[in-house]
């Protein structure tokens, strides 16, 4: 999972860098979310 969050971050960069800037910012808050649902199932326990 945390390589897909890395994934994530570099895509939206990419995006952002080639003037996608809007859709880059939306895909950029996916990662803290799936890193917040990683804790809360971690944690759940």
């Amino acid at each position: 999972m945390l390589l897909v969050v890395l994934s994530i971050i570099i895509v939206s960069e990419v995006m952002f860098l080639n003037g996608k800037k809007l859709e880059a910012i939306f895909i950029a808050f996916w990662a803290p979310t799936i890193l917040g649902f990683m804790n809360y199932f971690k944690h759940r326990e």
